[in-house]
């Protein structure tokens, strides 16, 4: 995007791995970069060595827990009342969780945190980005961080009742699962978008299998010879943050909503993850949710128009 010293861009998940090389890169082409966290402490250490390298970047940090509905709403009035543009928006934390857990709101801990949080807290800032969009004639971009794993599923086991409290789990699944959720959402509110006339894009990326804090959990089902030797396959942490900065800044990827990439190119996802009628349930499932909660007025982001 030729007009990087104006934008404002969101990074969740960046306290490390590839969030914290996306706001690096971000902030290097003179984005202003906010940076919402559960841990505050290793924000400011991701915003020290961020401005060692780049002095003038512009980092904010606000608190944040993506599991929490609460938490995202305040986190989301914080920015507001910042009274901040808004021209880029990366849902980029994930959440891996080899036993079962639930989260403040009584979820599975991974589907709260890698699909709910965000779906939540794209709701409540999309107004702004459609409003930053109309003003500053400059198209807002969403970046879902998904995974090739989203393949691994299946339809029997994809079933709204049973992700948010699975009576059997298995984390490899889960994750995958809330991977599956995040392209049916870039897929779902890209077609709310167009149909809105709004200058806001959404797409869904994969960034690769990456040397991060997820892949190290999954060290425990693995000897350390064999980790050792696929570790030598996997992407640094700046190959799986190319994609998600491609997506988010390139000139290329302008007008383009409702996609998949993989290495900087438009990729394919799976057959399930491609379905209108799938990505259509699973968002009025989700809204219903948030309704009940009574957290958020949902349908009402843009003047005039709904989420129908």
């Amino acid at each position: 995007m030729p007009t990087s010293h104006q934008l404002t861009a969101i990074v969740t998940g960046a306290t490390s791995g590839i969030g914290a090389e996306t706001a690096r890169v971000l902030a290097k082409r003179g984005v202003r970069v906010v940076i919402p966290a559960r841990n505050l402490r290793k924000a400011e250490k991701v915003k020290e060595s961020i401005q060692r390298e780049s002095p003038e970047a512009e980092i904010i940090i606000l608190e944040i827990d993506l599991s929490s509905f609460a938490s995202i709403q305040r986190c989301c009035s914080e920015f507001l009342s910042l009274g901040l543009p808004l021209h880029i928006l990366i849902n980029n934390a994930g959440k891996y969780s080899q036993k079962l857990e639930f989260s403040e709101d009584k979820i599975e801990l991974t589907f709260a945190t890698n699909y709910l949080g965000h779906f939540l807290l794209t709701e409540m800032l999309l107004g702004k980005m459609v409003e930053t969009a109309s003003q500053s004639c400059i198209q807002g971009r969403i970046v879902n961080v998904s995974s090739v794993i989203h393949n691994w599923v299946d339809r029997k086991h994809f079933c709204f009742s049973k992700l948010l409290s699975p009576k059997s789990y298995n984390g490899t699944r889960a994750y995958a699962q809330s991977k599956l959720a995040n392209i049916l959402h870039a897929k779902e509110l890209a077609r709310q978008l167009k149909a809105r006339k709004a200058n806001v894009t959404i797409n869904a990326v994969h960034p690769g299998i990456v040397k991060t804090g997820i892949i190290r959990d999954y060290r425990g089902f693995i000897t350390d010879s064999l980790y050792f030797m696929a570790s030598k396959l996997l992407k640094s942490t700046s190959q799986g943050a190319a994609t998600t900065c491609y997506v988010a800044l390139s000139p290329q990827t302008a007008g383009l909503s409702g996609k998949y990439f993989a290495d900087c190119n438009e990729s394919r996802c799976s057959a399930l993850a491609n379905e209108e009628a799938e990505a259509r349930k699973l968002w009025k499932q989700t809204r219903a949710l948030i309704h009940r909660r009574f957290l958020v007025p949902v349908g009402q982001n843009v003047k005039g128009s709904s989420t129908n």
